[in-house]
Order: C-alpha cells, then sequence, then structure tokens
C-alpha cells in the first residue's frame, strides 16, 4: 500500500509563506500524477496544483496560480508545495495525493481528485488575517 506523509502546515499570517511536504513511500509505475488538493471548513475539496510525470507539466488552480509552487525530488521520494502570498482563503486541510498508470496526464491537467487513488491524511494550514 502507498503511503503518503504530509507535513509543513501550521498557522502564518496573511502575505507570509510555507512549504508543504509528501513523502511518497514507493511509486508503483513511471507514468504517475501526484498533487496537492485542499478542503476548507464547509467547502468542497478543490484541486491546487498537480505534477504530471508522462509530460513532466506543472498544473495549478486558478486561486493559487503566481503564488504556489509544485515540484518534486525523486532521490527523496518527496514532493514540495511552497505556498507564497499567503491568503485568508488559502486556509484549509491540505491533502497530498498520487494516481498511478492510465489516466495520469488526464488528472493531473484538471486537478481531478476523484482519480488519485492514494490520499495523505493531511495538514492543517491556517492564514491569519
Amino acid at each position: 500500500e502507498v503511503q503518503l506523509v504530509e507535513s509543513g502546515g501550521g498557522l502564518v499570517q496573511a502575505g507570509g509563506s510555507l512549504r508543504l511536504s509528501c513523502a511518497v513511500s514507493e511509486f508503483l509505475a513511471d507514468d504517475y500524477v501526484i498533487g496537492w488538493f485542499r478542503q476548507a471548513p464547509g467547502k468542497e475539496r478543490e484541486g491546487v496544483s498537480c505534477f504530471s510525470s508522462s509530460d513532466g507539466g506543472t498544473y495549478y488552480g486558478d486561486s493559487v496560480a503566481g503564488r504556489f509552487t509544485i515540484s518534486t525530488d525523486n532521490a527523496e521520494n518527496t514532493v514540495y508545495l511552497q505556498m507564497n502570498r499567503l491568503k485568508p482563503e488559502d486556509t484549509a486541510v491540505y491533502y497530498c495525493a498520487a494516481h498511478f498508470g492510465y489516466g495520469s496526464t488526464f488528472y493531473a491537467r484538471n486537478l481531478n481528485a476523484y482519480g488519485m487513488d492514494h490520499w495523505g491524511a493531511g495538514t492543517l494550514v491556517t492564514v491569519s488575517s
């Protein structure tokens, strides 16, 4: 069973930065998508950013484009989400998720949570105004 473990969440003032990490226990295929999703209280889960291994593409939700950056460290089996210029509306539980194999690029481009097979437990990010 693939395990995803997030870390790096916390409390930050508006305008500040945080970096989330997601440690991945193993990669089941060379073709995969791995990304970040978030869920705020009373709201649906939202796609934040995804990385597709097949095309090397990085994809972002409209609300975070230009402020957040996803990156990978293959040697460490870790995915990062650098979050800059944080806003109170970024407050949410952030989840790392992955899918391996067919459909990865589609899921990445569409920030499709339903396509993800493996999920971490989440890490809370709170942005104060």
